[in-house]
């Protein structure tokens, strides 16, 4: 048993590892990426349930199998909270939010029911039999409530930059912004890729129209606090 638990904490630490790197973000997901890879994981998890009725994936195989699979989760979205922690210290103070009910307190709260949830999964609070793959499982749960509380569906406009997502853009990477409508803001960036490359990107909010004249003043002062660092990225001297 000790085996299994030295193999289920070192796949949570390269999960975790792997959610702390900027390799996977949400902008990045498609419609069809998400389609494609649930097909693959409905199509993968019926196959080990056709087995495991035809007595080809023994009780004692699938356990230990999904307690990997579980720990790999956990990791993964402990890893990825962490990062939007790291963000969110990297990133300074809030200059200005949208805040409201469905953006702050009902996603809260859902991910506050998650974490309880999982915790109650974990049978570790209860008189139901502690398992290795009720803890797990309950962990995993736990882990994307975690990430679910860190995770925020509006820009973050903060000192040192902007967090979208999950993805800190410093300032010096903004090079434009402008009003798409009355209550839509456009802001446009460059996102690296790799040492030298760039790419522009761009990203739209919603600001309502009594807090027009606060983000302006924040994108203004910001735009001019930083213009000879912005400088230095779009002509760098070779």
């Amino acid at each position: 048993m000790w085996i299994l638990s030295l193999f289920l904490v070192a796949f949570f630490g390269i999960a975790a590892f792997a959610g702390q790197q900027p390799w996977f973000r949400l902008n990045k997901l498609t419609p069809a990426r998400v389609l494609n890879t649930a097909l693959i994981v409905l199509v993968g998890f019926t196959s080990l349930m056709i087995a495991y009725v035809m007595d080809l994936f023994p009780q004692d195989v699938a356990a230990p199998f999904m307690m990997i699979i579980y720990s790999l989760v956990a990791g993964f979205f402990i890893g990825y909270a962490y990062r939007l922690l790291r963000y969110r210290a990297d990133g300074g103070s809030v200059l200005y939010q949208h805040r409201s009910f469905w953006i702050d307190y009902a996603p809260a709260l859902f991910a506050i029911l998650l974490i309880i949830y999982g915790l109650y999964r974990t049978a570790l609070l209860t008189d139901l039999p502690v398992t290795g793959i009720r803890v797990t499982s309950g962990i995993s749960l736990i882990s994307i409530g975690l990430f679910g509380w860190t995770l925020k569906v509006v820009p973050e406009f903060r000192s040192k930059g902007i967090i979208f997502l999950d993805h800190l853009i410093p300032w010096k990477h903004v090079i434009a912004w402008g009003w798409e409508s009355e209550d839509v803001i456009m802001v446009e960036y460059i996102e690296l890729i790799g040492n030298k490359e760039k790419r522009i990107k761009q990203f739209v909010t919603a600001i309502p129209e009594d807090e027009r004249k606060e983000i302006e003043t924040v994108l203004k002062s910001k735009m001019d606090e930083y213009s000879e660092e912005r400088n230095k990225v779009l002509m760098p001297k070779e």
